[in-house]
C-alpha cells in the first residue's frame, strides 16, 4: 500500500478512535460476509464495523493514547466503532457472539480507557440508560408524592382553621340579631316626645278656647 493511502487509513482509525464512545476488538474468523452485515445493523445507527490492518491500528491507537491494545492486534481483527450508549453496544455484540461462537471478542476502549475481553461483558451486563433513567424517574416520583404530601399537611391545617373561623361566626350571628331592637330605642323615644308635644298642643288649643267664651258670652 503507497505510504499516502497508509497515511491516510491511520488517519481515519484515528477519526473513528477519537469520535466514538466505545471501539471494541474482535476476531471475526469464519463469520460469513451476511454474518457480519448483520452485526454491522445490530449496533445501531451511526455505529461501524470494519476489518482493519493490525499494524495500521497499531499506529492509530499510539497516536491517541491507547498503546494498551497493541497485544490485542493479532490474527483477523474488526473493530466496532460505537457512536451512541456503549452498553447497548456492548449487548448487540454479546447478543450476536452467543449466537455466533465464532465472533471473539478482544477488547476495547470504553469511555477513554482500556478494557479487555471480560469488561466488555461485563458492560453488556449494565442495565441500559432509558433502563436507568425509568428507574431514576420511578424513584423522583415516589420522591414527589412525599413531598406532595407534607405540602397537603398545612394545607389541610389551613382548612380546618377556615372551617373553625366559619362556625365562630356562624355561632356569633344570633347574638347580633338579639341586640337589634336596642338600636330602635332611639326612634321610639322620638316617638314619644312627639306623642307629649301633640298634647302639649291640644291643651293649649282647649286654654284658647276657654278663654275667648266669656267674650262670647258677653255678646
Amino acid at each position: 500500500m503507497p505510504t499516502q493511502a497508509k497515511a491516510a487509513v491511520i488517519d481515519e482509525i484515528t477519526e473513528r478512535f477519537q469520535n466514538s464512545s466505545a471501539a471494541v476488538l474482535t476476531e471475526y474468523r469464519g463469520l460469513t460476509v451476511a454474518q457480519l452485515t448483520q452485526l454491522r445493523r445490530s449496533l445501531g445507527a451511526g455505529s461501524s464495523y470494519a476489518v482493519v490492518k493490525n499494524t495500521l491500528t497499531k499506529r492509530a491507537a499510539d497516536a491517541v493514547g491507547f498503546s494498551d491494545l497493541a497485544p490485542l492486534l493479532n490474527g483477523p481483527t474488526a473493530i466496532a466503532f460505537i457512536d451512541g450508549d456503549p452498553v447497548e453496544a456492548a449487548k448487540a455484540i454479546r447478543d450476536f457472539a452467543r449466537a455466533n461462537p465464532l465472533l471473539v471478542v478482544k477488547g476495547g476502549v470504553v469511555d477513554g480507557r482500556t478494557v479487555d475481553a471480560s469488561e466488555v461483558t461485563r458492560l453488556a451486563d449494565v442495565e441500559s440508560r432509558e433502563v436507568l433513567l425509568a428507574k431514576l424517574a420511578g424513584a423522583m416520583k415516589g420522591n414527589l408524592t412525599k413531598a406532595a404530601g407534607l405540602f397537603q399537611a398545612p394545607l389541610s391545617q389551613m382548612a380546618r382553621l377556615a372551617a373553625a373561623l366559619q362556625e365562630k361566626k356562624a355561632a356569633e350571628a344570633p347574638a347580633s340579631t338579639d341586640e337589634a331592637p336596642a338600636a330602635d330605642a332611639p326612634a321610639a323615644a322620638a316617638d314619644d316626645s312627639t306623642a307629649a308635644a301633640d298634647t302639649t298642643t291640644a291643651d293649649t288649643d282647649a286654654a284658647t278656647e276657654d278663654t275667648e267664651s266669656p267674650a262670647a258670652a258677653t255678646d
